[in-house]
């Protein structure tokens, strides 16, 4: 199987395989069940966060382990560590986000250290950046945080969140080979979870705005930025699509009810069929829009769809990150947003790879 080569073309938003003549989009598909997954076990990979570390913390089941993504027309190339490692010898990836990057960053680590549970490694832990090397091969697997891209500056005690300037994130990343950037769960926080004081656009200061609009004006400051300081033919880059939330059961059972379920505690099974029935995030029309207006555009990792069907993945309340008492109010506590390692973000780093190398 080869893929259409995209290293040389501007990438397109739906990435094809091509497969005994035809053509297989990656991203539409369904889930099947496969008794070789998980990819590694959560007792092997040590630098798993507490948050996402679902089985240490007592999750019950494991039957979410075990599903693989099918496109709908073709195979996906099992992850092969060892591949990985020697493709990219002597160079650095980066993972550019928010806690759901940090979320795919992991599981790309623990996939490949399973494959060479042998070899050297040095683990570096900062705020905002975390490296981890395969010192054997000179490879860098980077995660900066930064959950908006552009800056946020502190004046007088103040978060101001600049939706025009982006130099002091962006020249940590000029020296990747390749970067994953994603955003979009922290443009929608309200009250306390906020992660800012004020908005500064345009020379103006603002207490609040449209999120969208907010978003939009962020990405098209990222997007220029791309545009302007990423060598393209030295650098690949990657955005992947806005990763769901599993709030609100109605959006997946006909039969639900605020009385009997209130998020994704107790979901075991992704749903089945190829369409989620709730609602697709209003954020994918502006991710899509900046993309599409970009000079080169960036590949889009359109991980949306199928993440959405996944109302199982989720660490639910068998999150380290929760007191006992959390535990006891999962209506209150459980986490819907983040994802359980092993789990989906290992499928993520299988269609990484598959965009990656073929």
């Amino acid at each position: 199987m080869s893929l259409r080569n995209h290293h040389r073309h501007p990438p397109h938003t739906r990435p094809m395989v091509q497969t005994n003549q035809s053509i297989c989009a990656l991203f539409a598909g369904t889930w099947v069940r496969d008794e070789s997954y998980p990819l590694y076990q959560y007792s092997n990979c040590p630098i798993i966060d507490a948050e996402f570390n679902c089985q240490m913390y007592g999750r019950p089941d494991s039957d979410y382990l075990k599903y693989r993504w099918q496109p709908l027309n073709c195979q996906l190339p099992r992850f092969n560590g060892l591949v990985f490692l020697w493709k990219m010898r002597g160079k650095n990836v980066m993972f550019v986000g928010d806690s759901l990057g940090r979320n795919q960053w992991e599981s790309l680590i623990c996939i490949i250290s399973a494959a060479a549970p042998q070899t050297q490694t040095q683990m570096f832990r900062g705020d905002p950046l975390s490296t981890f090397k395969f010192l054997e091969y000179g490879l860098s697997i980077s995660f900066y945080r930064a959950p908006y891209l552009v800056d946020i500056d502190v004046v007088q005690g103040r978060r101001i969140l600049k939706l025009e300037d982006i130099a002091d994130n962006g020249n940590a990343w000029r020296m990747a080979d390749v970067l994953v950037f994603n955003t979009g769960h922290w443009w929608s926080h309200k009250g306390s979870l906020r992660g800012w004081d004020m908005i500064e656009s345009g020379g103006t200061y603002y207490q609040d705005m449209d999120r969208l609009v907010a978003l939009e004006k962020g990405l098209r400051t990222w997007a220029n930025w791309v545009d302007t300081n990423v060598d393209r033919i030295r650098t690949r880059v990657f955005f992947q699509s806005i990763s769901p939330t599993h709030y609100n059961p109605t959006e997946w059972s006909a039969g639900a009810t605020v009385a009997t379920t209130k998020n994704c505690y107790g979901e075991t099974a992704p749903m089945t069929g190829t369409t989620y029935p709730g609602t697709y995030p209003d954020q994918m029309r502006v991710v899509n829009e900046v993309i599409r207006e970009m000079h080169i555009p960036a590949y889009l990792l359109d991980i949306t769809m199928l993440s959405e069907l996944r109302k199982d993945g989720h660490p639910s309340i068998y999150s380290g990150d929760l007191s006992p008492a959390q535990r006891a109010n999962p209506d209150q506590s459980a986490d819907c947003s983040h994802w359980c390692l092993p789990g989906l973000p290992d499928t993520w780093n299988e269609l990484f790879y598959t965009v990656l190398f073929y």
